[in-house]
C-alpha cells in the first residue's frame, strides 16, 4: 500500500504518522472494517454525542487475523404498512453505525432479490397485513423468498422482529413466515424472533439492543438512562417543537361536517384541521395519525359494572394517574384482546374462558373476540372485588389511528383534511361506536382540538407531473385522490387522470360531487367512472366499471399509467386486483398466469400502489 499525502490541518503531524503507519499495515478487508468503524464515530459526533460515549476499537484478537469476522456487512430489511417498521429499521441502522458496524437500510419494496445470496448478516423487521399477509409493498419479496427460486443461504446470519396485532388470529404471521423460510434455506439464526403487539416500543428497543450487541460483541453500548428508547438513543430527547406519535400536535378543528346526504345508510364526515405553527408538512398520499380518546359513556359503564372509582390511582408509564383518565386516554377498552382474555379467565376461573385459551381453539377464540367486547365480558363473567391495578394489567395501550389526508398543502396551506366514516352499530342490544371515528365525530365544538402527527406513506405518492394515473377508490378511499387532484391542479400537471369511485347511493353518498365535477370540467380530471351499488340491480361496484372500460384501462397501463387502489383490504382490493388481472389477460392476449406476472411487474416498478385497510 502506498503512503497517502499529508492532509494538512485535518490532523497533527503525530496523528498523521500513526494513521499512515496503521493504513500501510492493513489488508483490504481490515481497511474496509476500519472505514466502517470511523464512519460510526463520525455519525455519533454529528449527532452531538459526548466524547466519553465513543467506544474503543476491538483489539486485533477479536477482529481475527484474516479480518473475516470484522468485515461482515449488515443489511436491515423492512416491510411496513404504516411506517412503524421503517422507523425501527432506521433506528437500528443508526445504532449499528454508532457501534462501528457497516450497515445499510433496505425496503422490501425495492430490494433486489438476486442479492439475497450475497448477504452476510440480515436483520428483518416486518409488519403483518390483515390475517397473516405480507405488507402490500413487500408481496414480491415474500413470493420470491417462499418460491423454489430462493437460494440456499448457509452463509447468512439473521434475526427477525415481527410487528402485529394480537386481535388477529394470525398474529405476526408475516414475520413468522420470514423466520421459518430463512431457517429452511439454511441460514443461521442470530437471535430468536420477537413478536410485538401494537404496543411494540419496549420489546422492539430490547431486540434492537440485543442484536446490535451480538453483531458488535467488542463494543460497549454508550451509557444511557434505563429504559431509553431507540429514538432517544439515536438523537437525544426530542425537541419540544417536534411533533410526532409520542408528542402529537393539538390541531384546532376548523370544520367538521357531514358529507353524506339525507337518507344515507352511513355517516361520512369531512373534517378540516389546522396545522398552523406546528411545522408539520406532508405530501399527497401521506396519512394523519390521530390520537383518540375513548367514549366517556363506555368508561362510565365499565367503572359501574366493576364498582370501581374513577379517582382510584393507577401506575402507567408516564407515572400515577386516575383510573378514569387511564380508561379514557391511555388504554384500549373496546376490543377484546388475548391479553385481557387471559387475565379475565384467571380472575373469574370461568371454564368457558379457560377453554378458549387452548391451542386447538383458535377459531372459537377468534369468533368470541369478534362477538364480544371488554364490556360484554366483564358483564357476563363477573369478577367481584377486582382492583384498579389488576384491571389495567390486562389492557393494552390505546393506539393512534391513521387516516389518508384528503388535501394538499398547495391548495390548503397549514391544513389537513380528513374523510371519515363514523362507525356505528349494535352489539348485544347495545349501541357501539368506533373508537377514533366516534371521537372525531364528536369534536365539533368551537374550541375543539385533536392530537395529530404526520405518517409518511412513501409508497403512495404521486409520480411525475406528466405521468397518467388511474385512481380506484370506494367510500372514504377517495380521500387521497382529492389530495392528488388538488396537488396536480396547483402545479399545472399535464398528466392525465382517471377516477373510479364507488359508494352506495348516488343521491346521498357521492362524496365531494361538486369538486369532482368542477375538476372534470376544468380538465384537471380527465375521466370519471362511478359505481353506486344500491341504486340498481344487479349491484355494481368499481371492479365492474373497470371491466366495462377494460380496453381503455389496458391502453393506459401500456402507456405508462400508475394505478392506485385505496379501500378495504378484505373485499375491495382483492376484487379490483382480480378485475385488473382479467383486463390484462383479455386485452393483452395473455393467460391468467402471465397476466398475474404483468401486474407483479407493475408492483415491482412501483406503478401499482395500494393503500388498503
Amino acid at each position: 500500500m502506498t503512503k497517502l499525502e499529508f492532509p494538512g490541518s485535518a490532523l497533527t503531524t503525530d496523528q498523521w504518522t500513526q494513521v499512515n503507519q496503521l493504513a500501510t499495515s492493513l489488508s483490504h478487508e481490515q481497511a474496509i472494517w476500519i472505514s466502517g468503524y470511523f464512519a460510526g464515530l463520525s455519525h455519533r459526533a454529528r449527532a452531538g454525542a459526548a466524547a466519553t460515549e465513543i467506544v474503543e476499537l476491538a483489539p486485533p484478537s477479536q477482529v481475527g487475523a484474516d479480518g473475516a469476522a470484522a468485515t461482515r456487512l449488515l443489511t436491515v430489511l423492512f416491510a411496513s404498512e404504516t411506517g412503524n417498521s421503517k422507523t425501527l429499521a432506521k433506528a437500528l441502522v443508526e445504532k449499528a453505525a454508532a457501534q462501528g458496524i457497516q450497515a445499510r437500510l433496505a425496503d422490501m419494496a425495492e430490494y433486489k432479490t438476486r442479492g439475497l445470496k450475497d448477504e452476510q448478516d440480515l436483520l428483518v423487521i416486518t409488519s403483518t397485513h390483515g390475517e397473516g399477509d405480507a405488507p402490500q409493498t413487500a408481496v414480491g419479496f415474500f413470493e420470491f423468498l417462499e418460491s423454489r427460486k430462493a437460494p440456499k443461504l448457509p452463509q447468512l446470519r439473521y434475526a427477525v422482529l415481527a410487528l402485529g396485532d394480537s386481535t388477529y388470529e394470525k398474529y405476526c404471521e408475516a414475520g413468522k413466515r420470514v423466520d421459518r423460510r430463512l431457517e429452511e434455506l439454511g441460514a443461521q439464526r442470530l437471535a430468536d424472533r420477537v413478536d410485538c403487539d401494537v404496543d411494540y416500543e419496549d420489546a422492539a428497543d430490547a431486540w434492537i439492543a440485543s442484536v446490535v450487541t451480538k453483531l458488535a460483541p467488542a463494543a460497549q453500548a454508550p451509557a444511557s438512562a434505563p429504559g431509553a428508547s431507540a429514538a432517544t438513543m439515536r438523537s437525544g430527547a426530542p425537541s419540544p417543537a417536534t411533533f410526532d406519535k409520542k408528542n402529537p400536535f393539538q390541531a384546532a378543528v376548523i370544520d367538521n361536517i357531514v358529507l353524506t346526504g339525507r337518507g344515507s345508510t352511513k355517516e361520512t364526515r369531512h373534517i378540516e384541521l389546522s396545522l398552523a405553527d406546528s411545522g408539520l408538512t406532508y405530501q399527497p398520499g401521506d396519512a394523519l395519525g390521530v390520537v383518540p380518546r375513548n367514549d366517556p359513556a363506555l368508561v362510565e359503564a365499565i367503572l359501574e359494572k366493576l364498582s370501581l372509582s374513577a379517582d382510584a390511582p393507577v401506575t402507567v408509564k408516564q407515572g400515577t394517574i386516575s383510573l378514569g383518565e387511564a380508561l379514557s386516554g391511555t388504554f384500549e377498552i373496546t376490543a377484546l384482546t388475548p391479553r385481557f382474555l387471559d387475565l379475565w379467565s384467571e380472575l373469574t376461573g370461568s371454564d368457558e374462558l379457560q377453554a378458549l385459551r387452548a391451542p386447538d381453539q383458535k377459531e372459537a377464540r377468534a369468533a368470541f373476540q369478534h362477538n364480544y367486547h371488554i364490556l360484554d365480558v366483564i358483564g357476563r363473567f363477573p369478577a367481584p372485588g377486582i382492583d384498579a391495578a389488576r384491571l389495567v394489567a390486562g389492557l393494552r395501550p390505546l393506539q393512534p389511528r391513521l387516516y389518508s389526508i384528503a388535501s394538499s398543502l398547495a391548495a390548503a396551506p397549514d391544513e389537513a383534511h380528513l374523510t371519515v366514516s363514523t362507525v356505528r352499530y349494535t352489539l348485544h342490544d347495545l349501541p357501539r361506536t368506533g373508537v377514533a371515528s366516534g371521537y372525531l365525530a364528536a369534536r365539533t365544538e368551537a374550541d375543539a382540538t385533536v392530537p395529530v402527527y404526520i405518517q409518511s406513506n412513501d409508497h403512495f405518492h404521486l409520480p411525475d407531473d406528466d405521468v397518467p394515473i388511474l385512481m380506484i377508490g370506494a367510500g372514504t378511499g377517495v380521500a387521497p385522490y382529492r389530495a392528488f387532484m388538488q396537488e396536480r391542479e396547483a402545479s399545472g400537471a399535464s398528466g392525465r387522470s382517471w377516477l373510479f369511485f364507488g359508494e352506495r347511493n348516488f343521491r346521498s353518498d357521492f362524496l365531494y360531487q361538486v369538486e369532482w365535477q368542477e375538476l372534470l370540467k376544468n380538465g384537471v380530471l380527465s375521466r370519471l367512472d362511478l359505481a353506486f351499488s344500491r341504486d340498481a340491480a344487479p349491484k355494481t361496484y368499481v371492479q365492474d366499471r373497470l371491466r366495462r372500460q377494460g380496453r381503455d384501462v389496458y391502453a393506459w397501463l401500456e402507456e405508462g399509467a400508475y394505478v392506485y387502489v385505496c379501500g378495504d383490504s378484505a373485499h375491495m382490493a382483492p376484487d379490483v386486483h382480480a378485475a385488473l388481472t382479467e383486463i390484462v389477460a383479455e386485452h393483452g392476449g395473455l393467460d391468467r398466469e402471465e397476466a398475474g406476472a404483468y401486474l407483479s411487474a407493475l408492483q415491482r416498478d412501483r406503478r401499482y400502489r395500494l393503500d388498503v385497510y
